[in-house]
Formats: C-alpha cells, structure tokens, sequence
C-alpha cells in the first residue's frame, strides 16, 4: 500500500489544523484527509481509512472523529486565518449563511429525524429523515471564475422532540435552538475574527433568515447583512426629524410603505449594467431607504423588475449601493454551489456513523478538505487543473469544477508518489504510456 503524501503547501495547512489539537491525536488528521481524498465508491468512514490503508487501528480512528467534532469551533477558526492570508482579501469579507439537509439511514441515529425536503425531486418527497445543518461560507471572487464558495464551519440542527432521545451528556452541550438562532452564532463567532483582523463583514443570506434574531445579532456585531424582502413586509418612512420638540419620545418610524405599490409605480425606475453571475447583466431597478423594525433602524431597499415579475431585496446599511446589494444576492449561489459538490463528489451523509460528535466532525471533514482543494487550485490555471482532451464534445472555457480541482490535486499526490519512487531511474517509453493509462483510469 502506497503511503500518500500531499503537497507541500496543503501538508503545511492540515498541519496549522492539526495545530488546534490534541498532540496526542493531531496526526490522524492529515491521515483522514488523505483517506477522503482517495476513498472511492460509498463515501464511508470504513473507505477512508481502506484508502490510507489503515488496518487493526481503525477503532482509533472512530474515537479521533469523537474527540474532533468537539473541537471543529477551533479547527474553523485556523482554517479562516489561513484561508485569508492564503488569498489576502478586500476591506470586507462577504461570508454566506444557508443550511441544507443530508440524508441517513437507521433509527440509532444520533441527531437524525424527519425534515422538509427543500429538493423533493421527481418522487415528490416532501420530507426527508436525516441530519440538517447550519453552514457558513465565505464566498471570495476568483479572478478567473467568478465567486467561489470556502466551507468553515457548520452546526447541526435537531428538532425539540430529537433532542430527547439524544444521550444525556450530549444534551447539556447540544440543547435546542432554533435555526436562527444558530446562524445568530455562527455570525458573532465569524464577526469576532474577521474583526481582529482588521476587516469588516457582510453577510449573505436566503429570505428565511433575513429575520428579527439574525439581524439583531448582526447589528450587535458590526454587521451588515444583504438579504431578500417579503412581498408584504412591514417597511415605514424614515422619520423627519424637526427642531420643535413636544410631549414625548420622538417618533421611530414613518409612515407606512407598501412594496407593492413602490414596484407597481411607473416612475422611478433606473436601468443599469451590473456584473452577476459572471458576466454583465441589465437590470432595472428602483431604491429608496426604508425603517424596517426586525433590523432595528433604516435599511437600504432594492426593487428588482423580473420578467416574471419584481423583486425586493435589502442590506442594513442604509448607505450600501445598489451594486453592492445585487452583487451579493448573485454570490450567494456559491453556497449552493458548495451543497451539490458536498452531496456529488464527497458524498456528505454517507459516513454511517452514529455518533453525534463523530457526524459533526465527518461532515466538518468534508468542508474543510473542500477549502483546502480550493485553496491550493486558487492560483492555478484551467490546464493543470482539467484536462479535457478525451472530452472533445466539452466547452473547453468552462470553468473547471470542484471534482476537476479534487481530481488535479489526487494526480498531484501520485505523482509525487511516482517521483519518489522512481529517483534515479529511467522507464521505457511502453512503461511510461501505461503508468499515464493507469493514472487515467484510477481518476
């Protein structure tokens, strides 16, 4: 059994994760990232450690995923302050929050229970029995392929009636809490350090959780959030302030705005060029400030007309630019993005493991060796990264996916594997062919 070796650069990165760590077990991380690097088939735990080539110690392994998932909070933590001075950043880091459910099998479970299916397919499933999860991600434009999405960091969401049959233990450390309430953590956690480093932080977000708990907890930490805008929110005029003061506080908001009647207006309405989603767009819109009292104050509004209709969307600085607004809506894709390429290429839900802090640590395990490929494929161009000269028939501008980056780092690893065991001799012409065959094949 070959003993895998990783890049230079991502061997120094695993080993700053490694950091956070119990001496005693920080080996075993760069160990079971190599093993979900090369796992094939079922993405379970038990095809990691065959990949690495682990044998009788395997137990050793299902006890380090137990004592990870305690510590992924830290681990997240070094992965941010790398990730950063690995790209080397803007003033304003623009993070995206969402979650997603990931499927399981079997009643013993820890975690586990009956969720909206957000993706019912063509069987029209409206519900799904697995693990939910609270994910943030911080969505960076590549120079080349637009916006990228870098997992850090996730919490796992499990129903009041769930955290019942949870253990005793993992109760008092894992008590109920609503989704808002998570992504409200996740922001004050991430706002902490970006804020250390000297930079500022927006955040990103579907319309569910653009709500009284996330903005508030924004706010409280310097925060801005873009998010999209009920069709029937409850937006007032901004207050005019007047020199004569009566009886009383001042007022706090205006008069009451409909949206509705705002898209429905004829006039006001702006045309310009914006750049979404990779190339330049048109759009017209219409943007005024609003009080909304979820956000506790004034909030920059943007009316969108659509060809099926208008949108509304909305950031809580009143002075965020329409750019800035729209641009943002359209990077948020980058998390989805990241969702399909979890469930497609590392098979997230797939780990069969029982264990609650064992499930937090794999699916942990998956984001981070998404960012770690991401970072390390930052700087490289399209041909080291995808080679489509079996696939004629391919668009050969299009950018390459996360599996081609995973598939170019898995050949670089071989080829060091080849390089070192190879040093010093020659191989014939015939031999070389059918090593290149084989590399193909094992991709």
């Amino acid at each position: 059994m070959a003993i895998w070796k990783l890049p230079a650069e991502v061997t120094t990165w695993v080993d700053r994760l490694a950091a956070m760590l119990d001496a005693r077990l920080a080996h075993r991380l760069t160990k079971v990232f190599l093993g979900v690097l090369f796992a094939r088939g079922r993405r379970t735990v038990t095809s990691w450690l065959r990949a690495i080539g682990v044998g009788v110690d395997f137990a050793d392994y299902y006890y380090f995923l137990g004592s990870l998932g305690r510590q992924t909070a830290s681990v997240a933590l070094a992965l941010l302050l790398l990730a950063v001075k690995a790209i080397a950043p803007g003033e304003c880091l623009l993070l995206a929050l969402d979650d997603t459910p990931t499927k399981r099998y079997g009643p013993k479970v820890q975690g586990a229970g009956v969720h909206h299916n957000p993706t019912p397919g063509p069987a029209d499933q409206k519900f799904v029995y697995g693990h939910v999860w609270v994910m943030l991600a911080w969505v960076v434009r590549h120079p080349r392929w637009f916006a990228i999405g870098l997992p850090l960091r996730a919490l796992m969401y499990i129903r009041q009636k769930d955290v019942a049959k949870l253990p005793r233990p993992t109760r008092q450390v894992a008590p109920f809490r609503t989704k808002l309430a998570m992504a409200a953590e996740l922001i004050a956690w991430a706002a902490k350090i970006v804020h250390w480093l000297g930079r500022s932080v927006w955040v990103v977000a579907d319309g569910a959780y653009g709500k009284k708990p996330v903005l508030r907890a924004a706010k409280a930490n310097g925060v801005v959030v873009v998010s999209r805008l009920r069709k029937d929110a409850k937006l007032f005029d901004v207050p005019k302030t007047s020199s004569r003061r009566g009886r009383g506080r001042p007022r706090k908001y205006g008069k009451r705005i409909s949206l509705a009647k705002r898209a429905a207006h004829r006039l006001g309405w702006t045309t310009d060029t914006f750049k979404l989603y990779g190339r330049d767009q048109t759009k017209t819109y219409k943007t005024f400030v609003a009080t909304y009292p979820p956000a506790g104050g004034a909030i920059r509004v943007v009316i969108v007309r659509e060809e099926h209709g208008w949108l509304a969307f909305f950031a809580t600085d009143a002075n965020a630019t329409v750019t800035q607004v729209l641009e943002a809506v359209a990077d948020r894709f980058a998390i989805e993005q990241n969702f399909h390429d979890l469930k497609e290429v590392y098979g997230v839900g797939q780990q069969q493991l029982r264990n609650y802090w064992a499930n937090v640590a794999a699916f942990h395990i998956n984001l981070w060796m998404m960012t770690l490929i991401e970072l390390w494929a930052w700087a490289r161009g399209p041909a080291e990264l995808s080679d489509r000269t079996a696939s004629p028939w391919d668009d050969g501008d299009r950018r390459p996916s996360h599996a081609d980056r995973r598939n170019a780092l898995r050949r670089r690893c071989l080829q060091l594997e080849y390089c070192a065991a190879t040093a010093g001799e020659r191989l014939t012409r015939k031999c070389r062919t059918l090593l290149n065959a084989a590399l193909q094949l094992a991709m």
